[in-house]
């Protein structure tokens, strides 16, 4: 017997929640007012502009430290995502039991200043198995050909029990 596709709303409230259960998970993305777009599968990490995360003052740029912490967010969102990708269609995915990824190295190139203004990252997944993860990151401002800071990260991936 064929299954009847979902209506679409259902499929994008599903999508959604599963992306705001994700990241509502992690307190640390809420103290930095990170969040994500979201289009179909693809995520992109958004770091709106605070006075709070300016590390010069002088110049002003945003503070490494908020950089580094913004695109490892974004890294483990986007491998946990697409992890979970098959689950989530299939409305099985339990984000609670399984965990987030975690980080055993991972290191930042900072191109530029980060200036005072909202901050764009989206990062790919190199290679992903059932317990390593390699995961590519960039941020940018206005230009998306014109990054601020790029990363590379590896991680181990959850238990899967089952």
């Amino acid at each position: 017997m064929k299954r009847r596709p979902e209506p679409v709303q259902v499929v994008k409230s599903r999508r959604d929640a599963a992306l705001d259960q994700l990241v509502g998970g992690v307190p640390y993305i809420q103290f930095l007012g990170i969040r994500f777009d979201r289009r179909g599968d693809e995520l992109t990490g958004v770091l709106p502009f605070a006075e709070t995360h300016i590390g010069n003052p002088m110049l002003p740029a945003i503070h490494g430290g908020v950089t580094a912490a913004f695109l490892e967010v974004t890294a483990i969102i986007e491998l946990s995502w697409s992890a979970m990708w098959g689950e989530i269609e299939a409305g099985e995915a339990d984000i609670a039991k399984r965990g987030l990824p975690k980080t055993i190295d991972f290191t930042v190139d900072y191109l530029r200043s980060g200036l005072p203004r909202d901050a764009y990252a989206r990062a790919r997944v190199n290679r992903s198995g059932r317990r390593y993860a390699s995961v590519h990151v960039e941020a940018w401002q206005d230009n998306r050909s014109r990054l601020f800071a790029q990363a590379t990260g590896h991680f181990l991936m959850p238990v899967r029990n089952g």
